[in-house]
């Protein structure tokens, strides 16, 4: 976006003496990492997993530590929540006779690793870990994992959820609106109705088109290549990915997070693909259209035109297309051009 004063006048935002940022059009970034700590300690901290059970007992103590990041973008009022973070919880165990008597106490720990947006619709790996491993430590161990591991996936997909939904983001937004109700004019009175004027629709109701084109310094056949070899996938995305070479033939991209299956191939010249992020309602798929042009020899352009993609996801989030239009520039297209050096 230009400097006011600067550039195209049609995309210069004036920015207001007293420093509102209107209909959230600029990007407002809120990191919410403290909030996460505290949300998530709120959430899994004095659990009760077993009470007596098989003379078992057990319950979560503290979150010892959440690291990483953590942060809520809001653009133009829509959520685009961003998070990394690893956590680290304790918890104590206790193994009795049927009299009563306390057999053994013991220490634990449970780590989440990666806990990310881009898998909010999956489980996030769980280590549970104890400091006895002896007979009763690993029964209290198993435990924990059979009744415990449900107990606290369930707390953090809470998180999950409450970021989805802004985190603390939410509550600003909900605060602007309100404001900006309460100081609104009353209505103008309502003009004459005109005569209705045709409206023409583009594609099915809920769902939109995204389309971009890029240029390339390479042979067309080369990027054709790089979007069909798994190998060179996992090389410029750092992710694991499964891709068929064959029409009707399957693949997975992002560690599954996106799924589909080939519909039409053309090699050096066409890629049409059924395709889907694993966070959509079930059943929606969008059409992905790529085709390759190499107006002279080294220079390729790609055009890419994705249909039916889906404006919320599974979990009401309303930012699917923002985040598959950037998804496409950014960890794609970018990524090949510094990978394999074929920026212009």
């Amino acid at each position: 976006m230009a400097k006011y004063g600067e550039g195209d006048k049609r995309w210069i935002v004036e920015d207001r003496p007293d420093g509102a940022n209107v209909h959230n059009w600029h990007w407002a970034e809120t990191n919410c990492l403290d909030w996460s700590r505290n949300l998530l300690s709120n959430l899994l901290s004095d659990l009760t997993i077993l009470d007596g059970e098989s003379n078992l007992f057990i319950k979560t103590t503290k979150v010892d530590k959440v690291e990483g990041e953590a942060y809520v973008n809001v653009r133009k009022g829509k959520i685009i929540p961003g998070y990394e973070v690893s956590l680290s919880l304790s918890w104590e165990g206790e193994a009795k006779d049927s009299d009563g008597k306390s057999l053994l106490k013991v220490d634990g720990t449970v780590e989440f690793p990666y806990i990310a947006d881009e898998n909010a619709d999956e489980d996030p790996e769980v280590k549970v870990t104890v400091k006895d491993d002896g007979p009763i430590g690993k029964r209290l161990k198993e435990a924990f994992i059979s009744k415990g591991k449900p107990v606290v996936l369930e707390k953090v997909r809470v998180y999950v959820q409450s970021m989805a939904k802004g985190g603390p983001a939410k509550d600003e937004l909900e605060v602007k609106k309100t404001v900006t109700k309460s100081l609104s004019p009353a209505p103008a009175p309502a003009p004459a109705p005109a005569a209705p004027v045709p409206v023409k629709k583009e594609g099915k109701k809920g769902f939109k088109t995204i389309t971009l084109t890029e240029k390339f310094n390479c042979r067309a056949n080369n990027m054709y290549e790089i979007l069909m070899d798994e190998n060179r996938w996992k090389g410029f995305t750092q992710s694991n990915a499964k891709i068929s070479k064959e029409v009707g033939g399957e693949f997975s991209l992002f560690d599954g997070s996106i799924t589909g299956t080939n519909q039409e191939l053309q090699e050096g010249k066409l890629i049409v693909q059924k395709w889907r992020f694993g966070n959509w309602a079930d059943g929606i798929h969008s059409k992905v259209r790529l085709v390759f042009d190499e107006p002279e020899p080294g220079v390729t352009i790609v055009k890419l035109t994705q249909t039916d993609v889906p404006e919320e996801d599974r979990y009401g989030n309303s930012t699917v297309v923002e985040n598959t239009e950037r998804g496409w520039r950014e960890l794609i297209f970018n990524k090949i051009r510094a990978v394999f050096g074929f920026g212009m």
